[in-house]
């Protein structure tokens, strides 16, 4: 297979409060728009795509609509301690405060209204047992 693209799409029945969070909280514009989808990709870099979708849409099968379960948004930025206290002073509930991982992540978590995860994760050396993987 040769993909040409990728993107992740959450389903929810808030399809413009869901793509609104995106784009006032994260970078993204809206490049196709219906009442039932957004198609989103993110203005720094528009082959960073995300989609949003209503639930119950016909073109999903039967047995894959629903919200969105078991999914985390990992969005990779160059300063997390500054997206931290940029998306806590927003008001974003944060389910994981700010914090750095021995395996080479400074990190943080919190989530969108449709219940999605999204992980923001700055690279960072590792230390410990994973020093030299």
């Amino acid at each position: 297979m040769q993909l040409t693209g990728y993107y992740p799409v959450i389903q929810t029945s808030d399809v413009a409060g869901v793509a609104d969070f995106y784009s006032r909280h994260f970078g993204f514009a809206p490049s196709f728009e219906t009442d039932w989808y957004v198609h989103l990709k993110a203005i720094s870099d528009p082959r960073v795509e995300l989609a949003i979708l209503r639930t119950g849409h016909v073109t999903v099968p039967e047995a894959g609509r629903g919200a969105t379960t078991h999914l985390i948004l990992n969005f990779e930025v160059s300063d997390a301690a500054a997206e931290y206290r940029r998306l806590t002073e927003a008001g974003l509930e944060m389910l994981l405060a700010l914090r750095d991982e021995a395996f080479g992540q400074r990190h943080f978590i919190t989530r969108d209204p449709a219940g999605t995860m999204i992980d923001v994760i700055e690279p960072i050396p590792t230390s410990g047992e994973f020093a030299g993987l």
